[in-house]
């Protein structure tokens, strides 16, 4: 056995065993403040971490959501503000066109455009490429008056009409897709009284 004075520890007992480890436990025992047994809030705050953490992982999926939602919104709105601008800049060049294609008109309803003349593949061809771009006219004689769309450059009282119906068409109206490009000019028959 080594004497204590050797090792600067004091016996506790009588049996020579120093404070620091007793040879039945094998245990080693402290010295300090006795270890509180009794759990505070700040003591357990690494197990609220675990739900701050979902919490942050829900906010976050939000906020994902939300700026999806706000990429999709803008995406359609820049493809709806595509095709309005696409309908616009071919109705700027259309309406060059519209004269000539008032002309043609009249040259039809005067017999110039008779089937073989040298005008009328010309005019065909005119015609059918602008309304593969989506040029449609409307206006026809017999059709209801409609202000909306059409524009009345004369009425003319009549005893055979019972409200206002378009007796002459002197310009085609032209829609552009879903857009009004031009109003129809029309002479109207209204009723006599």
């Amino acid at each position: 056995m080594t004497d204590d004075k050797d090792t600067g520890r004091q016996p506790d007992d009588e049996s020579g065993a120093s404070s620091e480890e007793t040879p039945d436990s094998g245990f080693i025992e402290a010295e300090g403040p006795d270890v509180e047994t009794s759990l505070t809030d700040a003591d357990l705050s690494f197990l609220s971490g675990q739900s701050s953490a979902d919490e942050l992982a829900a906010e976050r999926l939000a906020d994902l959501q939300r700026v999806t939602a706000e990429y999709a919104n803008y995406r359609k709105r820049t493809e709806a503000n595509r095709e309005v601008d696409k309908e616009r800049a071919v109705g700027e060049v259309v309406k060059v066109l519209l004269p000539v294609l008032d002309d043609l008109d009249r040259a039809a309803k005067h017999g110039d455009l008779e089937e073989g003349g040298p005008f009328t593949a010309i005019a065909a061809k005119l015609r059918s490429g602008v309304e593969r771009v989506g040029l449609k006219p409307f206006a026809a004689p017999g059709e209801e008056f409609d202000p909306q769309i059409h524009e009345a450059i004369f009425q003319q009282p009549s005893d055979d009409v019972t409200a206002p119906v378009i007796a002459d068409v002197v310009e085609s109206g032209y829609y552009l897709g879903s857009s009004l490009l031009r109003a129809a000019k029309v002479v109207v028959a209204v009723p006599n009284g």
